[in-house]
This record gives structure tokens, sequence and C-alpha cells, in this order.
């Protein structure tokens, strides 16, 4: 079973909780992980989702951690490019730690969606 996390900026919960929508088929099958408000939207959604901290009380840290132990198979991180974000130290260590250990991660829409196709693709 895919082990996939799901991160957004505040600005961006609402364009992930779409995306998840428009992809639930791929996305039912999969266990979910998320930072702590995010995943309150992803469980209101109708997902179920395994929560850690908020991003800002070390939610990203405790998901780069998973990454860093090769228990995550993808990361889905909506960033905000146009906000500051106080914990932006944090987002730079999670996505270092998916470029070291190899781990697909996707911080727009665009991507995610081309991620889903090739992991689809990839199991036909």
């Amino acid at each position: 079973m895919k082990r996939i996390a799901l991160i957004a900026h505040d600005g961006k919960k609402a364009e992930l909780i779409n995306f998840i929508l428009q992809n639930n088929a791929y996305l039912k099958d999969a266990d979910l992980f998320a930072t702590g408000t995010t995943g309150n939207h992803i469980e209101e959604a109708g997902f179920e989702v395994t929560k850690y901290m908020s991003g800002p009380l070390g939610g990203d840290a405790q998901i780069a951690a998973l990454v860093a132990t090769g228990e995550m198979d993808m990361v889905f991180f909506f960033r905000d490019p146009l906000d500051k974000h106080p914990h932006e130290p944090d987002v730079q260590m999670l996505m270092r730690q998916c470029d070291v250990h190899n781990v697909p991660l996707a911080t727009n829409m665009a991507s995610a969606k081309l991620m889903i196709l090739g992991m689809q693709y990839r199991e036909s």
C-alpha cells in the first residue's frame, strides 16, 4: 500500500482538498499522512488520515523523519510561494530529505497530477 504525505500551506489547503477529491480513486487505497491542520481538512473531506503536529509546531519535521527512515513513498506539499512562513527551515529540510532519499515530491497541482498519472502507469 502506498504511503503518501499530504501537506499544504494555509493559502493552498482548499486546492489540496480539491486535488484529493479529484483523485479519490487512486488515493482511497493509500495510507495517508498529514500535518495537523491539513489533516483536519482531509478528515472533513471524508478521508482517513494519520495526523502529526501542525507544520509550524514540528509536523513538517515529523514527515521529514518518515521520509528519512524509508516510511514514506511520496509527498504532496502544496506550498504557497507568495506568503512568508516562519517554519521555512523545516520546509526546506523536508524537501532536502525527499531529494536525499529519492522520494517523489510534488509542490503544486500540476506536478501532483503528473505523479499520480506516473504511478498509475507504473502499476498497470
